[in-house]
């Protein structure tokens, strides 16, 4: 990749099941717009690099440590490093934008997908 490209010439990683994401990776940071089924659960997890991110569509439930909220699009999130945190999906699926630092290495030995349209933004 250039350091410049449309969303929908970036590849597809499978985060999880029901979760995809297009990452840019920087020399420190790794961005990522996420694409999450409807009723996905992404389950209870850690990791040491510290989270930011924003919900474009759909609505999801997030828990950070010991706080839960309903989160509608233009809501925000900080995971702080090692602080466990899952999100359930709404109905109608979600989708999301974060970034980590320092880049998301553990990333690098995911399965791709065969590529698709990006579901943001609508009609790509």
């Amino acid at each position: 990749m250039g350091n410049i490209a449309d969303l929908a010439s970036l590849p597809l990683t499978q985060i999880w099941t029901g979760v995809a994401g297009r990452v840019v990776e920087g020399e420190h940071v790794t961005f990522v717009v996420i694409e999450l089924a409807a009723g996905t659960a992404v389950p209870d997890h850690h990791h040491p690099n510290d989270q930011i991110g924003v919900l474009l569509s759909g609505r999801v439930r997030f828990t950070i440590g010991a706080e839960t909220r309903d989160i509608v699009p233009g809501g925000t999130w900080r995971v702080p490093g090692n602080v466990p945190h899952h999100v359930e999906v709404g109905p109608e699926g979600a989708v999301v934008v974060e970034a980590f630092g320092p880049i998301r290495e553990d990333w690098h030995a995911l399965p791709r997908l065969a590529p698709r349209p990006p579901v943001w933004p609508a009609g790509e």
